[in-house]
Order: C-alpha cells, then structure tokens, then sequence
C-alpha cells in the first residue's frame, strides 16, 4: 500500500526525558489557567525559549558542532509532545527548530550553518517563513516575487502575506522567483534567508477576526539580499520548499492544538459522565490516541531515514479536522458558551478556540492541497 502506518512504540528509554521535561514545565509554567495555555504553540516568549535551548531541548538532534546534542527524532518528540500538552509558549523557536534549522543542515552553506544554527539552538533567534502571495491562494508555484540578480546579490520586489511572526522575529526564509518560465512554473524558484530589519522591508500587520496580530502582510522594495544569503542552488527551490513543509505537516502539533480543551472537558464531565457524554468523551480519546499513533509511526519513518511525505499529508488533514472538531463537540455536549476574560476555565479555553480553530486548516497547507498530495500519492490524479 502507498500509505503506511506501522505501529510504533517510543523507546523506555525516552521516560526519564518525558520527567525531565514535565518537572520543567511545572516549574516554568506553575499554576498558569487553561485560557494562557489554549493558544499552546502560538504563544510567543523569547525567555522561554531561551530557557528550552539551555536545557538542550532546540536543535535536539542536529550535530554538536552546530549547537546541537545529537539526540534521536523520538526524544525530540516526547519533548514536543510535552510542551504541546502543557500549552507552554515555545513559538519563538517553534518554526526555527522544526523547519528552519534543517533546512539549512540540508541545503545551506557551511557558513549558514555555523552563523545560524548555534544562536537557533539557544533559543536566541526566532524564524518566520516567507511562503504566501497575494492572488496565489494555495498555488505556491504561482508566486511572483521577484528576486533579479546585482552586483553581490540580489535585488527584490514583491509582497507576502499570511506571514506569522515576522513582527517578532528575527530572520525570515522566503521562496522568490529568480527566473519566468510561464509554462514551467515549478522552476525559477530560490529560497533566500532574509533580515527582517533590511532596508526596504515594510511589515503592515493583519489582526485577525478574533482582534489578534501574528498575521502580516510583507512588502519588498528593492531589497538588496546578499548572495551568500541565498539557500541552496538557484532554481531549487520547489524540491527544498516542499521538503519544508513535510517537516511542517507531520508532528504532534497538528493534532494537539485542542487538547487543553479537550482535558477541560474531562475535567467537568468526568465524575458523572452519563450515557450522553461518555460515548462523545471515549470518541474524542480514540480519535487522539489513534493520530499520536499516525504521528509517531512517522516520527518513526523519521528517524529511519525515510521520507513519509504521503503520510505526513494524512497526518495533518485527519489532524486538523479533530482539532476543529473539538470545540463544536464541547459546546454541543455541554451548552457551554464561550467566554473571553471571564467564567469558567472550560470557558475560557473554548472561548479562545471557537475564534481560532477556523484556521487550523490553513496553515501548513489547506484541506484541498493536502488532498491533492494524498490523491497523487494514492495514483488516483
């Protein structure tokens, strides 16, 4: 079969790391309410992050000579699995140790790697990703960015949008295009690390429907972006792009972005379930603990050197449903309404995902691509 799922099982060796890592967060994170934890890797903390990078716990398995501890995919994912069940706030390096970093150990120079790498693994650098385009919607190969080459590198025009964080952060690595085939569109594609304090760069802010700012629109006015910024071979940026976001698809966070509100329930239904609530609590319990088995048969292909593309796409969009799923079943089960800075902590924590569940599907990829690579993989278009 083209998609596989083996069961897998975290080596007993990974417990005494589990351990270490909840001691942590209850000491970090104390008594902090299920509606601070709700937004889980969303939250951002530059002093959490930095926290984490000097436990070890970024860059987990990247070579020491680059700041890293060379640890296994499974260890990385209970210490994953831990901060995403504590709602603890690790955007600030999130998209640096799941995607950035391993981008460059695979496609950057050596002076990329031994710049970035360190200062990412100590939690000192916080990464966007520069993917979207106005008018290109899920088509990312339609993107019209334009990267022209001059004298020491290049010079760039063009706008992205959708780009989470790059208020806050540090870097951004962008796909532009460095060359116009029309009928090939595929090609033409470089990915670029660029500062995003350059001159030439304006970061107009997109609040989002529930009055949040980590959505912004990116404009490039002749930006001039070193040639030793650009990653990888001119042209290759399709093959590394889509390598990315396999890394972006698969983890524990595309089904755990509900969970706190998923534990409120338990919480509050628990000790008198009734015929009404035990078989809605048992589904949504399966239904987790079958992803993390998905999740971590992945992980496993992972660490084996494979390359789960196919399986990383199922991941998400079974993923991501459940997760949309949960504050409906809750408001359903219970009569609950949502509240923002008040009532109870179920509440509360439903509050905050009502208003931002919707884009659980968005990012990463949407449903329909996602299904497009699923039907590919499956020989079925």
């Amino acid at each position: 079969m083209p998609v596989r799922f083996e069961l897998y099982e975290l080596p007993p060796t990974t417990r005494v790391l589990r351990g270490e890592v909840r001691d942590f967060l209850r000491a970090e994170l104390g008594d902090r309410p299920p509606a601070r934890r709700a937004p889980s890797w969303g939250g951002f903390d530059r002093e959490f992050s930095r926290k984490v990078g000097a436990r070890g716990w970024i860059g987990m398995t990247w070579p020491t000579r680059y700041g890293g501890h060379e640890r296994s995919v499974l260890e990385r994912y209970v210490v994953l699995e831990e901060m995403l069940a504590a709602g603890a706030p690790v955007s600030a390096h999130w998209v640096a140790d799941r995607q950035s970093g391993p981008l460059l150990l695979r496609f950057g120079t050596e002076a990329q790697r031994a710049r970035f790498l360190p200062a990412i693994a100590r939690g000192e650098l916080a990464f966007a990703i520069g993917m979207s385009e106005p008018d290109s919607g899920s088509d990312l190969a339609s993107i019209r960015t334009r990267a022209e080459r001059v004298p020491g590198g290049y010079r760039v025009n063009g706008t992205k949008v959708w780009t989470s964080n790059i208020h806050r952060s540090d870097f951004m690595i962008a796909l532009f295009r460095t060359h116009h085939d029309p009928a090939k569109k595929h090609e033409g594609l470089t990915q670029f690390l660029v500062d995003t304090k350059a001159p030439g760069i304006t970061i107009r802010p997109i609040i989002d429907l529930a009055g949040s700012h980590h959505f912004n629109m990116v404009l490039f006015e002749d930006v001039f972006v070193p040639e030793e910024m650009r990653v990888g071979e001119e042209g290759a940026g399709w093959k590394q792009v889509t390598t990315e976001l396999a890394l972006e698809r698969s983890g524990p966070e595309r089904y755990l972005s509900s969970l706190v509100l998923l534990v409120e329930l338990i919480r509050e239904v628990g000790k008198d379930p009734g015929e009404r609530a035990a078989p809605v609590v048992g589904r949504l319990v399966a239904h987790l603990v079958t992803l993390r088995q998905m999740s971590l048969s992945v992980a496993g292909m992972l660490e084996a050197g494979d390359n789960p593309n196919l399986e990383a796409a199922v991941v998400k969009d079974v993923g991501t449903t459940f997760e949309q799923e949960i504050p409906e079943v809750v408001h359903a089960l219970t009569g609950v309404e949502p509240t923002l800075a008040s009532g109870t902590d179920l509440a509360q924590a439903l509050g905050y995902l009502v208003q931002h569940a919707p884009s659980f599907s968005l990012r990463g990829g949407t449903r329909e691509i996602l299904r497009g690579i699923i039907a590919r993989g499956l020989g079925l278009r």
